[in-house]
């Protein structure tokens, strides 16, 4: 679950959601926050937990994604062009295509799904999470519920 201030201050603007991340040591929390629709153009999202997160629609040109946790996230319609995806997290991201992630800088370097390719290498591994979970636990909850 998203973080309540997390979510109230990125509501605020990205002058001030840049303002106040630049004061502040701590990787954002806003896991599975509905985001739908949203402009996030020029937002610093680095380092987030946006993992299982609701872009759809989302404008997130020119945001700074790198070493963001997308895994999970709903990118159906997410626009994408001119954000920094610098070793951000993508497996098993919702409708992400490779024309969204090819408009993006650095999305080369991002851990992504094989079909993520889009022409070039995939990172190999895949380095800890940081997060207080399992790699997969994302995923592991929703291969556990198919079962």
């Amino acid at each position: 679950m998203p973080n309540d201030e997390h979510v109230a201050v990125l509501g605020r603007g990205a002058a001030a959601w840049n303002e106040w991340r630049a004061t502040r040591d701590e990787m954002p929390n806003l896991s599975r926050a509905s985001l739908r629709g949203l402009d996030l153009s020029g937002f610093d999202l680095s380092r987030a937990d946006l993992r299982g997160a609701d872009l759809r629609g989302t404008n997130l040109s020119g945001a700074n994604l790198s070493d963001a946790h997308l895994d999970g996230a709903n990118f159906f319609k997410a626009v994408l062009d001119g954000a920094d995806l610098a070793g951000a997290f993508l497996n098993g991201a919702q409708f992400l295509n490779c024309a969204q992630l090819v408009g993006a800088r650095n999305w080369q370097s991002a851990f992504r799904d094989d079909a993520l390719a889009c022409g070039a290498s995939v990172p190999d591994g895949m380095p800890a999470l940081g997060l207080g979970c399992p790699p997969n636990a994302l995923h592991a909850g929703a291969t556990e519920r198919s079962e």
